[in-house]
């Protein structure tokens, strides 16, 4: 395994700094007081510290247990509980209490579901947009099994950017995804623009997980040729000794490389960096993409 970056050590630092300050407090507690759950927990995102302080998270809806077993990913494996039917309507009103122009929410896979979750997501994006109008939203869906059906019940709800992460390159898949499938993914993300052009598509890619320079190539063409407008790309950082195990960590140049590469194959917009995590600075992200 390569050596930790110096930098990547310094930098998660000045980030995690920002949970000792009071608003991060205030945060993690008007989440717990709602018995909500984010993202930045649950995959021990480095950028919570920063986030928390300025008062914003990454929503985690259904539940914080998937049923997948991923090699990459900190969110827990176990037989989920049932959805809580409460849970829209918090998170709806915790984005209007937070004054939120922009908002992302995910969930684990729910393969349990007849609908992988699809409904609640629909939900959830009603009720925000409900009570807060003018609000950006940007729910990051799992891939429904392939189910077109689930897709357009998300697409009705009519959030602004459809976000699926492919998160690695093709011949990752096979050890670290379990149950998941590259085509499934990218075929997600062109249906999406086939039956609404008109919402803008998000994609996520993980780097150091041993993929090729080619490989890398590849999975970015694929992305612009299925429809998708707005990518991250972030370094892999491996949540414990027990998870799949970091290849590779990429200088600043080469996420600078890359980014530009991928914009020059047909993306929108493209935000490339060690830290960049799926819903980092997605308002922003949105932004650049000329909205």
């Amino acid at each position: 395994m390569p050596q930790f970056p110096k930098w990547i050590v310094d930098e998660v630092r000045v980030r995690k700094a920002g949970l000792r300050g009071g608003a991060a407090a205030g945060t993690a507690a008007e989440l717990a007081a709602r018995e909500l759950h984010t993202v930045c927990d649950e995959a021990r995102c480095p950028n919570k510290g920063k986030c928390f302080s300025e008062g914003e998270a990454t929503f985690l809806i259904l539940g914080d247990i998937c049923t997948r077993k991923c090699g990459f990913c900190a969110v827990k494996k176990d037989k989920p509980r049932p959805p809580d039917p409460g849970e829209p309507r918090r998170v709806a009103e915790l984005c209007l209490k937070w004054r939120l122009k922009y908002v992302v929410f995910t969930s684990p896979t729910r393969d349990d579901l007849p609908d992988g979750g699809a409904a609640y997501f629909a939900q959830t994006n009603r009720l925000i947009k409900q009570l807060s109008p003018g609000i950006r939203t940007e729910p990051l869906i799992p891939d429904f099994q392939g189910s077109e059906a689930a897709l357009k019940t998300v697409l009705d709800s009519e959030p602004d950017v459809l976000g699926h992460n492919l998160e690695m390159v093709a011949g990752l898949y096979a050890g670290a995804r379990a149950g998941a499938d590259y085509q499934r993914s990218l075929d997600l993300l062109a249906a999406s623009k086939r039956l609404r052009p008109d919402i803008l598509t998000k994609s996520g890619l993980m780097l150091g997980l041993g993929e090729k320079p080619e490989e890398l190539e590849k999975a970015l063409a694929d992305l612009a040729a299925h429809g998708c407008d707005l990518l991250t790309l972030g370094q892999y950082l491996a949540p414990s000794g027990g998870h799949r195990p970091v290849v590779k960590y990429y200088t600043p140049e080469e996420f600078s490389f890359w980014g530009a590469r991928a914009k020059a194959l047909g993306l929108r917009a493209v935000l490339s960096g060690p830290l960049v995590r799926s819903s980092y600075r997605a308002a922003a992200l949105y932004r650049d993409a000329g909205n």
